[in-house]
C-alpha cells in the first residue's frame, strides 16, 4: 500500500523543489496568504510560468504541450505543489486538462487532438463541464438534453446544472441524449459546444457562501460541428465514465496533503483560542487528526494502484465518501473553537469554493467559516455520498443492485 520512490524519483523530488524555490518569492507563505486580486493576478502569471516549462498537462506527450512525465514524476509535482501552496494551474484547467483533454488524449481522433490540446495549454479554450441535469443529477443517466444533426452540425436543446467555473469558461463538454429510443445508459452522445454563441445562456447560482462559483446553462438550439463528438456516436457513456476516473487520479495525491496542512491550522486555532486544554475539544482534535492519517493511507493505497497503472477503479468512492463527510465534522469543531466569532465573516473567504482552504490561508473567521458552508457541499458535488455509498455496496461489496427505474425525462424528448 506504501507507493514505494527510486532514487529516480526522489533526484526528480529535488529538480521540483529547485524549481520552485527559483520561482517563487522568498517569504512565500502559500496562495492562501494573498488576499483576492493577488491571488488571481499569481494564478494568471503562475500559469504562464508552468505552460512555459511544460508543467501544466505535464504527462501529456511533447508534441501537444506536455513534458512526457511519469505516473511517479506527475504524483511528485502534485505533492511537492500542494506542499509549497501553489496551483497545478488555473480555476478551469481541472476541466480542461485533467477531465476532458486527458478524455480527448484517450478517446479523441488525431484531428481533434492537434486541434483542442494546444488550445488548452495556452489558455485560448477554457473549460466546464456539462453533465448534470435538474432531474439527472445522482442519477446521471437520465438526462435529457438532446442533440440532433442537422447536415454538418449538432443542435443541442436542454439544461444542465451546477457547471462549476461555467463563467469563466468558452467550451463545455456536454452529454447529450441523440437516441430517445435507446436505454438510458445509451443513445448519449459527448459533445464539445463553443459556449459563445447565441444559443448558450450561462445564469449563476449564489451558494449560502454569497458566491457564485455554480451555474445553470441553457441551451436553446445551440450549434456544435458534427465532427465534435468524442468516441462513437451514441456512444458517450463510455466516454463519460473516462473522464471520471480522470477526475479522481490527482486527488489520491493532493488530498492527504490539504487535509494535514487543514488539521495543522484547527490544532493552531484551538491553542489561539485558548482551547487546547478543553477535553471535550482535545478528543474531537484527536479523533480529527486520526481521520486524517486514514486519509492518507486510504490515497496511498489508490496511489499505489495508479503507479501500477492501474485506472482508479470503483474503489475510489470510499475516499470520496471518507473525506467529504470528514470535512463536515471538522469545520464544525472549527467554529465550536471560534464561538461567538463564527457568527461573522472577519477577513476572506476561501480562495476555492472546493475542498479545504489554501495552503497559508489565515485563522480567521472568514476562512472558516467560508470552508464550514463550502464543506457542506462536498457530501453533493463529484457524486453524492447516497451515490457513492450504492456504488461501494454493488460494485466492490457485490450487493444486490437497488431496483432502477427505466424511465425519465429522455423518454418525453418529443419525437
Amino acid at each position: 500500500m506504501q507507493p514505494t520512490y527510486t532514487s529516480e524519483a526522489d533526484t526528480y523530488r529535488e529538480k521540483i523543489q529547485a524549481f520552485l524555490a527559483e520561482h517563487l518569492p522568498a517569504n512565500w507563505k502559500g496562495i492562501g496568504a494573498l488576499d483576492t486580486e493577488a491571488a488571481y493576478q499569481f494564478t494568471e502569471e503562475w500559469r504562464q510560468i508552468l505552460g512555459d516549462n511544460r508543467l501544466l498537462a505535464a504527462t501529456w506527450p511533447m508534441e501537444y504541450g506536455g513534458a512526457g512525465l511519469t505516473a511517479m514524476e506527475s504524483v511528485i509535482l502534485a505533492e511537492e505543489f500542494q506542499k509549497a501552496g501553489v496551483p497545478t494551474g488555473g480555476p478551469n484547467d481541472p476541466f480542461g486538462i485533467q477531465m476532458v483533454g486527458n478524455t480527448i488524449m484517450q478517446w479523441g481522433t488525431d484531428e481533434q487532438k492537434a486541434y483542442f490540446l494546444p488550445r488548452i495549454i495556452s489558455g485560448e479554450d477554457r473549460w466546464c463541464q456539462g453533465y448534470s441535469e435538474p432531474n439527472a443529477g445522482s442519477d446521471l443517466g437520465n438526462l435529457g438534453c438532446k442533440a440532433e444533426l442537422d447536415g454538418d452540425e449538432w443542435v443541442i436543446n436542454g439544461q444542465k446544472i451546477w457547471t462549476s467555473a461555467g463563467h469563466l469558461a468558452d467550451w463545455i463538454f456536454v452529454l447529450t441524449r441523440t437516441d430517445a429510443e435507446a436505454a438510458k445508459h445509451r443513445g448519449i452522445t459527448f459533445l464539445l459546444v463553443p459556449m459563445d454563441q447565441p444559443g448558450v445562456e450561462v445564469r449563476p447560482i449564489k451558494m449560502i457562501s454569497g458566491e457564485a462559483e455554480f451555474n445553470e446553462v441553457f441551451f436553446s438550439d445551440a450549434k456544435a460541428p458534427k465532427e465534435n463528438v468524442i468516441g462513437e456516436v451514441n456512444g458517450g457513456w463510455a466516454v463519460a465514465m473516462t473522464l471520471l476516473g480522470y477526475e479522481r487520479g490527482e486527488a489520491a495525491a493532493t488530498t492527504p496533503v490539504a487535509f494535514k496542512g487543514e488539521i495543522d491550522r484547527l490544532m493552531a486555532l484551538a491553542k489561539e483560542r485558548g482551547k487546547s486544554d478543553d477535553p471535550a475539544i482535545r478528543q474531537r482534535l484527536a479523533w480529527c487528526y486520526s481521520q486524517v492519517e486514514v486519509m492518507r493511507f486510504l490515497g496511498m493505497r489508490t496511489l499505489t494502484k495508479f503507479l501500477a497503472g492501474e485506472h482508479p477503479g470503483p474503489d475510489a468512492s470510499i475516499f470520496k465518501v471518507f473525506w467529504s463527510e470528514y470535512h463536515h465534522k471538522s469545520t464544525e469543531l472549527a467554529l465550536d473553537i471560534l464561538g461567538a466569532d463564527a457568527m461573522h465573516f472577519d477577513g476572506k473567504l476561501p480562495a476555492s469554493a472546493f475542498g479545504t482552504d489554501a495552503a497559508g490561508a489565515p485563522n480567521d473567521s472568514g476562512s472558516w467559516l467560508g470552508t464550514f458552508l463550502n464543506a457542506r457541499a462536498g457530501t453533493i458535488y463529484a457524486g453524492t455520498s447516497q451515490v457513492q455509498k450504492n456504488i461501494i455496496g454493488e460494485m466492490v461489496l457485490g450487493l444486490p443492485k437497488e431496483p432502477k427505474s427505466d424511465r425519465g425525462p429522455w423518454k418525453d424528448i418529443p419525437k
